[in-house]
């Protein structure tokens, strides 16, 4: 996990993604690739024959203020310890992710910003989800793997080998309600060869999946979930649904790894 792409803009949680990124960047030996997009799309009007213009003030405003952003930024990894590049886009910012991230190992936004699901069902690349206010340090203290045998469960659980190779508490939690695919011993095996012990716990479901298992990922008091993404439809694969939506909206919720 040595190329890490980091969303940047002029909101607050940007901090903290920005810092999160630095300090894997710092753990893994690895690089940092700070994406600033100005999406001309949110500047283009409609005239009332359907033709359509750009608002050219709004839009040189919002490219001089992300301009200053950049420069921030820029300034602000300068002074530390890890190489980095700060790149600029105009795309619509799923699209504008997406492709940055062809060569990175990981994506990280915000939970917040309400694209993290197109982003990881477009993205070649895991996602992690930050919480406005992460409340976890790094190295990641303890973890949850969402398993349920799965393709995605098993590439979300590949993904996460670097964020779990230090953390000193790993459980492999399975909510039983399907049978097939790959068993859970699968998974431990998977981890024992990179050197991760991990606990499994396999859970009755009481409600809802996404309820059991969030009782599980409390009671560990994990700083990292790792889980599969999953499209609700091959038509509008960016929503998501079930057990993924649930953490996404859980204010509670820990820090959250992605992939698809």
């Amino acid at each position: 996990m040595r190329s890490i792409l980091v969303n940047a803009d002029r909101k607050p949680a940007s901090d903290a993604r920005v810092d999160t990124a630095i300090e894997l960047a710092r753990q893994l030996g690895g690089h940092v690739t700070v994406l600033v997009d100005t999406p001309v799309s949110r500047y283009i009007a409609m005239d009332p024959m359907g033709g359509s213009y750009v608002i050219s003030e709004a839009l040189d405003r919002a490219r001089a203020d992300d301009d200053a952003a950049a420069e921030a930024v820029e300034a602000r990894l300068t002074r530390g310890d890890v190489p980095f590049e700060v790149v600029r886009s105009e795309d619509d910012p799923v699209p504008a992710l997406a492709a940055a991230a062809r060569l990175a190992d990981l994506v990280i936004v915000s939970r917040s910003s309400g694209m993290v699901g197109e982003v990881a069902l477009t993205a070649r690349a895991p996602v992690l989800a930050l919480p406005d206010e992460p409340r976890g340090s790094l190295p990641i203290r303890c973890a949850v793997i969402a398993w349920d045998g799965g393709e995605q469960s098993a590439a979300a659980l590949r993904a996460s080998i670097p964020l779990l190779a230090s953390c000193p508490s790993v459980k492999v939690v399975t909510v039983t309600e399907k049978p097939g695919g790959f068993p859970a011993t699968d998974a431990l095996r998977y981890l024992s060869r990179h050197g991760i012990q991990a606990e499994f716990e396999e859970l009755a479901r009481h409600g809802s999946t996404e309820e059991t298992l969030a009782t599980a990922v409390r009671q560990a008091q994990a700083e990292l979930l790792v889980m599969g993404a999953y499209g609700k439809s091959r038509m509008r694969e960016f929503l998501f649904g079930g057990v993924t939506a649930y953490f996404l909206a859980d204010a509670g919720a820990p820090a959250l790894l992605f992939a698809h």
